[in-house]
């Protein structure tokens, strides 16, 4: 990266200010028509990141997949089966194209996310076995398992940073739930540790959700003129507080003691940075989320629109005590941020299921047609 590209292009200046930008897109022609590999030398794209809703668009809306699918034999029909052959064959791939981020970021880059399915979210020793499987199936070091935040998904991290697997901790909307999961990445780090086994090679992001809680403020704000002002406040808010909740934790001896031994920092990754608000600009969840040592997964359509007239400065420390005061007038105004974080977080294990749910039929229509 030069100077000079930071300057003409945002996403490249991002950066200056220690915040990586991933992609939350994948799709087979985006890796082989070399627009993954454009991305990487022009825009300063690190990572990317998927989910079942985005594999359901890619199977069911292209032909990118059609030599799979139309190869298949009669006892391959599972359409687990094979949306899994489909998903793993991507992400090997762009984890191969991003290699060379990888590489000349030490490993702190260059990650492509697979996610277990979201039916298995309250099922830990499933969600377990199907991390494991999956990390052995995609065999690359570039490669993180995306496990749910919910208390099954917590626990079953701690084992799998233990193994020495690479983890994407999503569906984050609550600090406290942040929190635990900062919590047993340390435990999973110094268990490892305990066993003498390395530290260097392993990485690990904590996808805390933005967009959705600004939506949930805003519906409780119809029924609640006391809310009204904070619409459009809260998500940065909160996130500006999780930040601060790492950069105590990194500043503590017990990191100190694990970073000795090589260990990586937890990113927080900021998801869900689309303005669903038609009202609100549409790189709110990109400009004002910027700070040193995080992530910004970013969707095609924002990833374009930063790129076009983003603006880049170092925001996510702007005015602690302002993000603190806007939760404090949340509270006054009678509107639970507990209970809207569980909400949202039961809402996304639905809606990420229903994703994977259509994916699979998307995918056994496809098998059907022969297509």
């Amino acid at each position: 990266m030069t100077t000079t590209q930071a300057v003409k292009n945002p996403l490249v200046g991002l950066q200056l200010y220690g915040q990586s930008v991933w992609l939350d897109y994948i799709r087979r022609s985006l890796i082989t028509s070399g627009e993954l590999r454009r991305l990487i030398d022009e825009d300063g794209l690190r990572g990317m990141t998927s989910n079942p809703a985005i594999f359901e668009k890619a199977i069911a809306g292209s032909s990118d997949y059609a030599d799979i699918l139309d190869s298949l034999g009669v006892t391959e029909k599972d359409p687990k089966t094979v949306y899994e052959r489909i998903a793993i064959r991507d992400v090997q791939a762009a984890a191969d194209v991003l290699a060379v981020v990888y590489e000349r970021s030490k490993r702190r880059d260059g990650y492509v996310s697979l996610e277990v399915s979201p039916l298995l979210a309250r099922d830990m020793e499933g969600t377990l076995q199907e991390a494991r499987r999956l990390w052995q199936a995609v065999n690359r070091p570039n490669v993180m398992i995306k496990v749910p935040g919910t208390p099954e998904g917590i626990v079953a991290l701690r084992q799998l940073i233990g193994d020495g697997i690479n983890i994407n901790v999503t569906l984050l909307f609550a600090q406290a739930a942040y929190e635990r999961v900062a919590e047993a990445y340390l435990a999973g780090l110094e268990d490892r540790a305990a066993r003498g086994q390395d530290l260097g090679t392993i990485a690990s992001v904590a996808s805390f959700f933005v967009s959705r809680i600004d939506s949930a403020v805003e519906a409780a704000a119809k029924d609640n003129a006391a809310a009204t002002d904070l619409v459009g406040k809260v998500a940065i808010a909160n996130a500006k507080l999780a930040y601060q909740h790492y950069r105590e934790r990194i500043a503590s001896e017990r990191w100190a003691n694990l970073a000795a031994k090589g260990a990586q920092t937890q990113r927080l990754l900021w998801a869900s940075t689309s303005s669903k608000n038609p009202n609100f600009r549409d790189v709110l969840y990109v400009e004002e989320l910027i700070g040193e040592d995080t992530v910004n997964t970013i969707p095609p359509a924002t990833f374009d629109a930063f790129r076009d007239h983003g603006t880049v400065r170092a925001s996510l420390t702007d005015d602690i005590e302002g993000a603190r005061r806007t939760m404090q007038l949340l509270d006054r105004a009678g509107v639970s941020m507990d209970r809207i974080t569980d909400q949202l977080l039961a809402d996304g294990i639905d809606l990420f299921a229903d994703a994977f749910d259509r994916l699979l039929k998307a995918t056994g229509s496809r098998i059907s047609s022969g297509r």
